[in-house]
């Protein structure tokens, strides 16, 4: 839902007033309201249907946008600077490549426009992410790289899966432990994304520096605490801070961002893996051969692991030609919030 980011990018609205800028959030096709065919139901019936569920697409529907908006509102003049997180970075950069005629500029953050082929480690998220736990607490680090053996064989014994949905106060009975993997992993990873210095509701309401949080959590539970309810009281601070969650459902997808699994499993094909030594995640090694069968069980498609590449470009000598002579700013992934603002009001004063 647009509405969801709209209220979550306080730096647009902080500088918009300064430019006299007119600030549009565009929702991307398939997600929130804005659902081809008419519903969702319809919309994401199958591999058909959700054809036209692409990064190429929701680009064009920008373009489209937004020559249509400058045209009625008599602003043919008016220059466009495109902002972006995470994926609708990646738009961002790309939509400053491919129209560079609509837009005049691009701030790309949080943006893995590399994160494809083989441009970058195929480990380097999940070190990253494994870091910022480390620095808080060794610990907590430690409790968390050990959890996921804990957990494996929980489930592996008599009674595990039930004991298991106890302890992390499940909805419903395990029928595997690789759900509750999953559900792990994805609140690991969108902390890291969202470790802000003050409170947000970004994908869930969250205290300052959640991870610091967390780790005060798994590490102040009474001696003779197992593992894994040091890790309930960890991940409890992401998914219910609020305290009004009476259990948690796995299959809830609060955000509606499913569609993100046909895009991964078209061209969205992100190589990642976790190493033995860095990371706090389980060893794991990408094989595209196994991600592929899972994407032609579920959706009936194969992925085009080359595609982003072919389209937009990313390779490195390239693309750092590309920041340096075509108004595009990118900012790391998990840089602190204070330096990439200063940074983009250097840009927009220098450029404006």
């Amino acid at each position: 839902d647009i509405a969801w980011f709209a209220a979550n990018s306080g730096l647009v609205w902080d500088a918009a007033p300064r430019f006299a800028a007119l600030v549009v959030f565009a929702e991307h096709r398939y997600y929130g309201e804005s659902m081809p065919f008419g519903s969702k139901d319809k919309a994401y019936n199958n591999s058909r249907s959700m054809a036209y569920l692409t990064a190429e697409q929701a680009l064009a529907d920008y373009a489209v946008l937004l020559t249509d908006l400058k045209r009625n509102l008599s602003s043919e003049s008016s220059p466009v600077v495109l902002f972006g997180g995470s994926y609708g970075g990646m738009l961002a950069a790309w939509m400053r490549l491919k129209y560079p005629h609509i837009a005049v500029g691009a701030l790309a953050s949080s943006a893995p426009i590399l994160q494809f082929e083989d441009i970058v480690p195929d480990t380097i998220f999940y070190d990253l992410v494994s870091n910022d736990f480390k620095r808080e607490s060794l610990s907590c680090f430690q409790t968390i790289k050990d959890s996921w053996k804990e957990l494996d064989e929980q489930g592996n014994g008599q009674d595990g899966l039930l004991k298991l949905s106890k302890t992390l106060h499940l909805c419903q009975t395990l029928n595997t432990t690789g759900a509750l993997s999953d559900w792990l992993n994805s609140a690991y990873s969108y902390l890291a994304m969202v470790d802000y210095p003050m409170p947000s509701e970004f994908l869930m309401p969250l205290p300052a520096n959640p991870i610091k949080e967390v780790c005060r959590n798994i590490d102040k539970q009474p001696e003779g605490s197992s593992i894994l309810e040091r890790i309930y009281a960890g991940v409890n601070i992401y998914y219910n801070y609020t305290g009004t969650v009476d259990c948690f459902d796995l299959d809830d997808d609060p955000h509606g961002m499913g569609g993100w699994d046909w895009q991964a499993c078209t061209e969205m094909v992100m190589p990642m893996s976790s190493s033995e030594g860095l990371s706090m995640f389980p060893p794991d090694e990408f094989d595209y051969a196994l991600y592929a069968d899972d994407c032609v069980k579920n959706f009936g498609v194969r992925p085009r692991p080359r595609w982003i590449s072919t389209e937009f470009g990313g390779h490195v000598s390239p693309f750092y030609t590309l920041l340096s002579l075509s108004n595009l700013l990118s900012t790391t992934e998990f840089s602190k919030p204070t330096d990439s603002v200063i940074q983009v009001i250097m840009f927009f004063e220098e450029y404006l």
